[in-house]
């Protein structure tokens, strides 16, 4: 039965066990379910899933109906586009109670747990925020200026190149020190 050529640098199938994964979460289907329908044993797709053995054409080709996927998009990569935002450019939200403005830089696809935004803040009337999702966590990176963030009551003092997490599930708050502040925050959610 014709098997599926190893890599030049003899790694396992990242790309088949990653394909097969995204595919299958994608369809809500349990392991059991897809290896049932696709007539192969569950054992056999879940090391396949974890980037072992060596599936054949015959296999691919089962999964990849089952999946409902072309047949490529398990042996090919995902290729990702490059994406620029120029400063000043990009979908912007602004405050109302405060001079807080946010950028969306790459909001968060489907399976995945984050939000990245480039935000612009001016001295005045703190952003005080309600509590995201439960599990929420920010990470900022400030990059010019100074700021006060984090959960109310515990607030740190950020200068340029400084880095913050802290709990997003609770009431916070982004006050700017100096004009020109900007920051970047990636919201992950757990």
């Amino acid at each position: 039965m014709p098997q599926l050529e190893p890599s030049d640098d003899g790694a396992p199938h990242a790309a088949v066990a990653a394909a097969l994964t995204r595919e299958r979460q994608r369809t809500g289907l349990s392991l059991a379910e897809v290896a049932r329908r696709a007539g192969i044993a569950k054992s056999t797709l879940s090391q396949l899933e974890a980037g072992l053995g060596n599936p054949s054409l015959e296999t691919l080709w089962a999964l990849s109906v089952t999946l409902d996927v072309p047949f490529a998009r398990l042996v090919e990569p995902v290729r990702r586009p490059v994406q620029v935002i120029r400063a000043g450019e990009g979908p912007t939200l602004a405050a109302s109670g405060a001079d807080y403005v946010a950028t969306v830089l790459s909001a968060c696809p489907p399976n995945a747990r984050r939000d990245i935004y480039r935000i612009v803040v001016e001295p005045g009337e703190p952003r005080r925020s309600e509590p995201h999702m439960p599990g929420v966590v920010e990470h900022w990176i400030l990059s010019t200026g100074r700021a006060s963030i984090g959960p109310v009551g515990e607030e740190v003092e950020l200068g340029p190149g400084d880095y913050l997490a802290h709990a997003g599930d609770v009431p916070h708050v982004f006050e700017a020190l100096e004009p020109g502040t900007t920051a970047v925050v990636v919201t992950e959610h757990v």
